[in-house]
C-alpha cells in the first residue's frame, strides 16, 4: 500500500489543507474527494469513444503514461497532463481542466461508484505529455473515421 499512500500524498497535496482533504478522504465513504485542478496537474477530457482509442495508441508508444481518470458508465476518460496546460489547449470535443476548477478524484487503490483509475498515479508525478497526447489522439481519430467508411 506504499505506492498508493504516496499517490494519496501526492494529489492531496494541491488541497488547501492536504492534511485535512487526506483525513476525510480516507474516511469518505464513496471514496472520492474534489481536488483543484491547475497546482499540479490539469486534465483533458475526451468523450469515451476517443479516449480509449487514444489511451491504446498512447500505451504502444510510451512506457509510462499519468494518470487516467474514467467516469461512470466510461463516457468520459481525463488525462493527468502538466499545470498551464488547459490555458493552452485548442481541441474541439475535449474538456480542459485546469486553473479556478475542480474534478472528481477517487482514492487511488480503492474503488468507488462512480469515478475511477485506469491508471492510478504512482505518487511520482508522471503526468502525460499533452503533445504526445494530442498526436495520439490525431491518430486514434483517424483510425475511427477509417472504420466508420468501412
Amino acid at each position: 500500500m506504499t505506492g498508493a499512500k504516496t499517490a494519496v500524498e501526492w494529489l492531496a497535496s494541491v488541497a488547501p489543507d492536504p492534511e485535512a482533504c487526506r483525513w476525510e478522504w480516507e474516511r469518505n465513504p464513496l471514496g472520492v474527494t474534489l481536488l483543484p485542478a491547475g497546482k499540479a496537474w490539469d486534465v483533458l477530457i475526451l468523450p469515451g469513444e476517443l479516449g480509449y482509442p487514444t489511451l491504446d495508441v498512447l500505451t504502444r508508444v510510451i512506457d509510462q503514461l499519468g494518470p487516467v481518470l474514467v467516469d461512470f458508465g466510461d463516457a468520459r476518460m481525463g488525462f493527468f497532463v502538466p499545470a498551464g496546460t488547459a490555458a493552452r489547449w485548442l481541441g474541439t470535443g475535449v474538456r480542459a481542466v485546469g486553473s479556478g476548477t475542480w474534478i472528481v478524484v477517487p482514492y487511488p487503490g480503492r474503488s468507488s461508484g462512480g469515478v475511477r483509475w485506469l491508471i492510478p498515479p504512482d505518487g511520482s508525478g508522471t503526468l502525460t505529455d499533452p503533445a504526445l497526447l494530442e498526436l495520439a489522439m490525431h491518430e486514434a481519430a483517424a483510425g475511427l473515421a477509417g472504420n466508420e467508411d468501412r
